[in-house]
């Protein structure tokens, strides 16, 4: 699109808004979940699962005084200091097929997922993730579009990996 200038008629283009530039991050990465209080936790990057899942047990739904259909969960225990119960506003309620091929009816909410510096809104299907090593598993659908790029063959890429007290990493 073409534009006068103010001073005259040499034409100019306007500006348009500049994405971020890509970031590489590993396929494990820390990230948080501001708006339910959990922070700077460990999450699962993979590109083969579709949909993004957070562990949550004792899912219980309910009606809003609004009348809009929520849900309260108690998220993963992340080692440090994280809220007991989390609140969340229901987006939606489906079947999902997990890694070992059985569905499971799922609630979704609609988040914001911090990455190093960028935050986004993403959308994370609640589910009994107990037996898995990572409390989250972020799937392609949140990664597209934010200017994410996955190093497979790394992790840790956007911070280092503070070792645990006594053991060797």
């Amino acid at each position: 699109m073409m534009t006068k200038t103010a001073k005259g008629d040499h034409p100019r283009k306007k500006r348009k808004h500049r994405a971020p530039p890509p970031m590489i991050i590993g396929w494990r990465e820390f990230v948080s979940l501001p708006e339910l209080g959990l922070l700077d936790f460990t999450a699962k990057i993979d590109t083969g699962a579709l949909t993004t899942a957070l562990h949550a047990t004792d899912i219980r739904r309910y009606i809003s005084d609004n009348g809009k259909e929520w849900v309260q969960f108690r998220p993963p225990d992340l080692g440090h200091a994280a809220p007991e119960i989390c609140h969340a506003r229901v987006t939606d309620h489906r079947q999902v097929k997990s890694s070992s091929g059985a569905s499971e009816d799922r609630y979704f909410i609609r988040t914001n997922l911090k990455v190093e510096q960028r935050e986004f809104l993403v959308e994370i299907s609640l589910t009994d993730r107990g037996e898995m090593k990572y409390p989250m598993i972020i799937g392609r659908t949140a990664l597209r579009g934010h200017g994410l790029v996955v190093d497979c063959g790394h992790s840790w890429l956007t911070r280092p990996r503070k070792p645990k007290s006594g053991h060797k990493e």
